[in-house]
């Protein structure tokens, strides 16, 4: 009797998991914040994400047929990416700047690098700092003649979402944190883009991808608390630019919770080596502190995951565990 032995390639140890699935859980983390948005920055706020959303998902349709390949916009990745984008913009961005903005992450970061998983950054952080660059009044709560970040076609909005953003103003050594900014910032009540200004929101997603197993703690945790700790430090030290900063207040004011839980841990462009995650979160969070305390742009966030995007295939090679097996000589290699 003869026995066939049949071998698969790895891996051999497969997930229910699917891409669908796990961008349908980011999905259901950022509804929160988005809803908090939309309840702070009105219909204007909904009118962007809308926007935002579809722009994306028509260009990778558009882009995949063009190119003769299979459309993919059902794994929700391209609504993912206009989601996110959405929520790094300010209420009062023209209608244009989303689209411009869906335009160049999906084709420009996502597709003409090879699609899902080939980014060497996020897509969404890479078309707001190209938006930023190229049309920084629309995009930095400046238009319609305004100068503070804010809802300017909805009545009723509070004093609060029509000043300048916490950490400019802090900047500025303009105000000096309470205890009241710490509960506004927390709930949202603040200037501010779109999906940032509620931290509650933004932890309670992020808490219920790392409850799912969609991502990691370890570059979300470190990444806050080495923001806290080198504010802290720098405080502590007496240094001028660090006089007024409280470093509670840091980790609710601006992107981080955003950044962290939702764009520093892009599976493409994010280590995939547990001690790499960890680099990956310190590296963030003294970025991040640098560029807030004596950069001149008062928010650090974007700019910081986007450096260290482009440090993860190094960190990834320098942190890639030992081969099962291999000679010492050959684990080096």
């Amino acid at each position: 009797m003869e026995n066939n032995l049949m071998v698969s390639s790895t891996p051999h140890i497969r997930s229910k998991d699917s891409i669908s699935s796990v961008m349908r859980d980011v999905v259901i983390a950022l509804i929160p914040a988005a809803v908090m948005g939309i309840v702070y920055f009105g219909a204007r706020a909904a009118a962007i994400i809308a926007i935002s959303i579809v722009s994306s998902v028509l260009f990778e349709a558009l882009y995949q047929k063009a190119a003769k390949q299979p459309v993919t916009v059902s794994d929700f990745s391209a609504v993912i990416t206009g989601l996110l984008l959405a929520m790094n913009l300010p209420s009062t961005a023209p209608f244009w700047v989303p689209v411009v903005g869906a335009f160049f992450a999906i084709i420009i970061v996502k597709q003409l690098f090879g699609g899902l998983g080939q980014n060497f950054m996020n897509p969404a952080l890479g078309a707001r700092a190209f938006l930023v660059a190229s049309y920084p009044t629309a995009t930095t709560g400046a238009a319609f003649g305004a100068t503070t970040w804010g809802n300017y076609g909805i009545e009723n909005v509070t004093d609060a979402v029509t000043q300048a953003t916490p950490l400019a103003q802090i900047k500025a050594g303009a105000v000096t944190v309470t205890q009241n900014d710490l509960i506004n910032a927390l709930i949202g009540n603040v200037g501010g883009c779109i999906g940032e200004t509620c931290a509650i929101a933004l932890i309670l997603g992020g808490i219920y991808l790392i409850c799912r197993k969609v991502i990691s703690w370890k570059i979300p945790v470190t990444y806050i608390l080495t923001v806290f700790v080198l504010t802290l430090i720098f405080k502590a030290a007496g240094i001028p630019a660090a006089a007024n900063r409280q470093p509670v207040y840091e980790l609710f004011a601006g992107g981080l919770m955003l950044g962290a839980f939702f764009m520093a841990t892009d599976y493409a462009s994010s280590p995939v080596t547990p001690n790499g995650q960890i680099i990956m979160g310190i590296g963030c969070g003294i970025l991040t502190t640098l560029i807030r305390i004596f950069g001149g742009y008062p928010e650090g966030v974007s700019y910081s995951i986007l450096l260290m995007n482009l440090c993860v295939p190094l960190i990834d090679r320098y942190t890639r565990p030992t081969i099962f097996g291999a000679v010492k000589k050959e684990a080096k290699k």
